[in-house]
């Protein structure tokens, strides 16, 4: 064992990893600096939780030779049985080490060691990753080395284990905040946000598409039915629309009870008006579709639903608002407030999908004219426009 380099990788965690931007790199450096220290590793894993609401947690295995392959489970891996009955388990679930010596007939304890025996593993270390506010994670780390690890290279793991928890935790903590940000105010938002767009009044002006959209009987709805129950229906409308939304290039910015405002910035400087508008209008008529399918079981009844969704394209203040240390990073302006109106005038002409004359004019193409409204907070009347494909009676 070459202690100087175990010296050398130690303090290269502990300073950050900072020559090698991608954790993925730093690991493989990380394994391959022990290997060079003397240390025969075969597989390592590293096993990170998160805080994401749909991914459990992050794996990184590293052999020789092959890049660091990445991947992650969802939250039905705690109930699966292969990983109740693995030693990552014992690791997560107590905090402390499992070593399985494979090459011993009586180390049957867990199932997965059977797989490792017949890749020629002959040990296997699992340590936990105890991060400064008590979480836990884990690491596993085998060789094939005809005795296992000596007593010497279990040290030299076990002492390595400090200064990579703190750079996972490092990277995992700044990992958090960008997945927590972006589930909440949206990706354009999140990196505005940790770029340093933090203060009240930070905001700046925005060429974009507006979607403002809102779920037919919502009110209704909410007062025959369970909270519960709503709010399982209202997850699978939104569903109905976020999908669409972000495949061509929206944002979601917010969520007002049955209310959804979404943008699709514009870059003047490529004047890609109509291409952004003909995607909004696509996601539009597939939300559309998927709302028409959704189906809701309900006691003995099927419930049925329906929405409408207003499109504009304006400028619109995008930034930080509030009051005191609560702030909300959103958009404002008169475009947004025309987008409201022009919704409620989509409910009142049983409508699903309406659009401005600023929009129908940019994608142009599909649309009836259905004459000037009077808008609240508007000095002239606008012009509204609805799909040829619907009716007012519909």
């Amino acid at each position: 064992m070459n202690a100087s380099d175990l010296k050398k990788l130690a303090d290269w965690l502990i300073d950050g990893a900072r020559s090698l931007a991608n954790p993925a790199d730093v690991m493989a450096e990380t394994c391959e600096r022990l290997v060079r220290a003397g240390l025969p590793l075969w597989r390592v894993g590293v096993f990170v939780r998160t805080l994401h609401p749909d991914i459990y947690g992050r794996n990184f295995i590293w052999k020789p030779g092959a890049e660091v392959e990445l991947g992650t489970v969802d939250f039905e891996i705690l109930n699966a049985p292969e990983f109740q009955a693995s030693p990552l388990a014992v690791v997560f679930g107590q905090g402390v080490e499992v070593r399985g010596r494979l090459f011993d007939p009586h180390a049957n304890e867990f199932p997965f060691f059977a797989e490792m025996r017949t890749e020629g593993v002959t040990d296997y270390l699992a340590l936990p990753l105890p991060f400064i506010d008590g979480t836990v994670n884990a690491s596993s780390w085998t060789t094939k080395q005809p005795d296992g690890f000596t007593d010497e290279q279990l040290g030299a793991l076990r002492a390595i284990i400090p200064p990579l928890a703190r750079y996972i935790e490092i990277t995992s903590l700044r990992r958090t905040a960008a997945i927590l940000l972006d589930t909440y105010v949206g990706n354009r938002a999140g990196e505005r946000i940790m770029g340093g767009q933090i203060r009240r009044g930070h905001t700046e002006t925005m060429h974009a598409a507006i979607w403002l959209s809102d779920l037919r009987g919502f009110t209704a709805l909410s007062d025959r039915l369970p909270a519960e129950t709503v709010v399982d229906i209202l997850n699978q409308y939104f569903d109905c629309q976020v999908a669409s939304i972000r495949a061509h290039g929206g944002e979601v910015l917010k969520y007002m009870g049955d209310g959804l405002l979404a943008v699709f910035p514009i870059d003047e400087y490529v004047g890609d008006a109509e291409q952004v508008c003909s995607g909004v209008l696509s996601a539009a008529h597939e939300s559309r579709a998927s709302v028409a399918d959704m189906e809701f079981p309900i006691g003995e009844t099927v419930e049925r639903f329906r929405f409408g969704v207003a499109l504009h394209v304006g400028r619109i203040l995008y930034g930080n608002i509030g009051g005191g240390n609560r702030l909300d990073f959103t958009c404002i302006g008169p475009a947004v407030n025309l987008a409201a109106r022009l919704e409620k005038i989509a409910s009142r002409l049983h409508r699903t999908i309406v659009a401005s004359e600023g929009f129908a004019g940019i994608c142009s193409g599909g649309w009836s004219d259905l004459g000037e409204f009077p808008i609240a907070g508007f000095s002239k009347d606008q012009r509204v426009y609805g799909l040829i494909d619907e009716t007012s009676a519909a």
